[in-house]
This record gives structure tokens, C-alpha cells and sequence, in this order.
């Protein structure tokens, strides 16, 4: 199946649940279920409260998917959801929402030479939890969801020209929080 035919067949997935087809739903969930339970983990970052969220998020969709205007708009709305639900639990406790510390500059390694080995990726995913949530969001739904810069900033709620921002410092940041780590550890 092409991009573009399973864009439009999640569309129809959509339509299907505005209609009160809950199998439909439940395909949705199984398409989605993982990244989106990944997303809120990494969105909590060290503390509880992912699975708690993953479950409202779900619930939330199900019971307002019949008044979102655009099918096609089904993965940013989602993720907007997500990220109202993980912000609402961080005020609860009173816990910094949008804190973003400035990077220091680096220099960036050509790496087209460096190799890559699933430890690397390891890595990488355990100092997602070092960061900002603001630059968690923007790293995840940039490079682990593909969304667009506009989608993003959609689901953030704010500039196509904020999230350029924030994504060149969530680089930035990840790359100093990898570069703070034992190689061995």
C-alpha cells in the first residue's frame, strides 16, 4: 500500500468512526496505539503518568471524534490531545511545563562517517528523557512521527517558525546530553 493509500484508507478509518463503527476505532488504536504510548512516555519523561494518560487520550478521541471537521487531520488532533492531556497532569502537579534551557554551541561531527549501531539508537532514546518536554515533542514528532513542520506546529500551538527554533535546540540539546554520557555506559 502507497503513502497515499494508507492516508486515505485512515481517512476511511475516520468516517467509519464518526459513524459509530467501533471496530474502525480499534483499527485506529492498533495503528496508533504504540507511537502514541511512546510519545506520552517520552513526553513524561522520568515521571508516572504515561499509561494513565494513554488511557484518556483514547477516550477523549473516542468520545469527540465525531466533531472533527477534517479526517485527514486525524494524527495532528490526536497528538494535540496527547499533548493537552500531558500538560494538564504536569500543572496538576505543578511540575515546569515549557521549560527550555539554551544549548551551549557545538560543533556538529560529519556523520555520514560515524557508524550507527542499535546501542546508538538505545542511547539516543534513554537522553530523550534529559530533555525539555518542549524539545521531546518537537524531536518525536518530527523524526519518530515524520510530521511536517506545519503539523507540528499545530499540534503545539504555535509558529511554523517556533518550531524551527525549537527543533534546532532540541538538536542541539540531545547532542550535549549524548555527548555528557560514558560511551559504555
Amino acid at each position: 500500500m502507497t503513502d497515499r493509500e494508507k492516508r486515505l484508507y485512515e481517512q476511511v478509518l475516520v468516517l467509519r468512526c464518526q459513524t459509530g463503527d467501533e471496530l474502525a476505532f480499534a483499527e485506529l488504536l492498533d495503528r496508533y496505539g504504540s507511537r502514541l504510548r511512546y510519545y506520552l512516555q517520552k513526553s513524561f519523561g522520568r515521571i508516572d503518568g504515561a499509561e494513565d494518560a494513554y488511557q484518556d487520550v483514547w477516550l477523549r478521541a473516542f468520545r469527540r471524534i465525531r466533531g472533527l471537521k477534517d479526517p485527514a487531520a486525524f494524527v495532528t488532533w490526536l497528538y494535540r490531545i496527547a499533548q493537552n492531556c500531558v500538560r494538564q497532569e504536569l500543572r496538576r502537579r505543578r511540575l515546569p511545563v515549557c521549560r527550555i534551557d539554551e544549548a551551549g554551541e557545538l560543533a556538529a561531527p560529519a556523520l555520514d562517517d560515524v557508524p550507527w549501531t542499535p546501542e546508538d539508537g538505545a542511547r539516543i532514546h534513554a537522553a530523550l528523557d534529559g530533555l525539555a518536554l518542549e524539545h521531546r515533542e518537537v524531536l518525536m514528532l518530527r523524526f519518530l512521527e515524520g510530521l511536517s513542520y506545519e503539523q507540528i506546529a499545530t499540534v503545539s500551538g504555535c509558529g511554523v517558525g517556533t518550531v524551527k527554533s525549537r527543533l534546532y535546540y532540541a538538536k542541539r540539546a540531545l547532542r550535549r546530553v549524548l555527548e555528557e554520557e560514558p560511551i559504555d555506559a
